[in-house]
């Protein structure tokens, strides 16, 4: 029984002492001229859905939780995060080429139709990201009128 609770004090030490490792905040006030939005003129019903469903991970400003102050929940979501921008990342759009952005935004279509994005583990915290079907087809409509005039 005593090393149980060496054990279990270690540990809660352990946890304490993880707080106090920074993460890295992906927020500004700065909405980047090569942002997405701003470059395609979106219509306000699909933007509003692409910044509550995507840009919290795909983009240089993510509204963070209030678990984000939990370690080690916070490097899961930094890592989430960075790998999120590494695939896509909505700020910087203008700065792609036109060959690159056709590339993402097959990759978007793709997505949307399969139901891989947004993440179910996001979606399941975040319950109005999920899309419904009329608004994955809206955007999905969009898209495509944007990948068709490049």
């Amino acid at each position: 029984m005593k090393t149980v609770k060496i054990i279990l004090l270690i540990l809660l030490v352990a946890f304490v002492g993880i707080q106090f490792i920074p993460t890295e905040r992906n927020q500004t006030d700065i909405v980047p001229v090569t942002d997405f939005m701003l470059v395609n003129n979106v219509p306000n019903n699909i933007k509003n859905k692409l910044q509550v469903s995507c840009y919290d991970c795909h983009s240089n400003n993510t509204k963070y939780p209030w678990y984000n102050k939990i370690q080690p929940v916070a490097w899961f979501l930094e890592e989430h995060i960075k790998d999120g921008k590494k695939e896509l990342n909505f700020s910087e759009w203008e700065s792609l080429s036109n060959r690159r952005k056709a590339s993402k935004l097959r990759s978007i279509i793709k997505q949307l139709e399969s139901g891989e994005m947004p993440l179910d583990s996001y979606t399941l915290i975040h319950k109005d990201a999920k899309l419904s079907s009329e608004e994955t087809n809206e955007i999905i409509n969009f898209i495509v009128q944007l990948k068709n005039s490049l």
